[in-house]
């Protein structure tokens, strides 16, 4: 009888410590989930932190540049005898434009265009019968953005 009852009770000692590294398991895996989900939100707000700032920088330094290649447009714009001299600037000129597009920086619309504020800067205002209201009639400085963040605005002349 002793060793049945021994047995018995090394089956409940067996079961209620089975029993406890089942619990044990079932927190383990529970706080393992957790913690890879805490790790895979990490990844993906640093990667978005990460993106902001090259998207942040990127800004910064091509509003920096953006006077480089008003006078580009203007040079390209004057007339010249030397055609090889022009020829040169036009060359550097897409050239910058090209650089400018591969990175995302876009010209912003302005003639004949709906006047925005959100993109626009009216330095003027003239009444022209020919154009509905708000609409753009001249652009004074190119505009730029990257995305959807204005480098700089348009200034325009707005009529009616």
């Amino acid at each position: 009888m002793e060793d049945n009852e021994q047995k018995e009770e090394k089956t409940e000692n067996e079961s209620a410590e089975m029993q406890k590294l089942k619990e044990d398991l079932e927190n383990t895996t529970d706080r393992l989930k957790r913690l890879m989900a805490e790790f895979d939100n990490f990844k993906k707000r640093n990667a978005k932190e990460r993106e902001i700032l090259y998207t942040s920088i990127l800004g910064d330094v091509a509003c920096k540049l953006l006077p480089v290649l008003d006078n580009l447009e203007k040079a390209a714009s004057v007339e010249t005898q030397d055609t090889n001299y022009k020829q040169g600037i036009d060359l550097v000129l897409k050239q910058y434009t090209d650089v400018l597009t591969n990175f995302g920086i876009k010209e912003i619309e302005t003639v004949g265009k709906t006047f925005d504020p959100e993109l626009h800067e009216a330095v003027s205002q003239v009444q022209d019968e020919n154009l509905g209201e708000k609409e753009i009639k001249e652009e004074f400085r190119k505009g730029y953005k990257l995305g959807d963040k204005v480098l700089r605005h348009a200034m325009v002349s707005v009529a009616n």
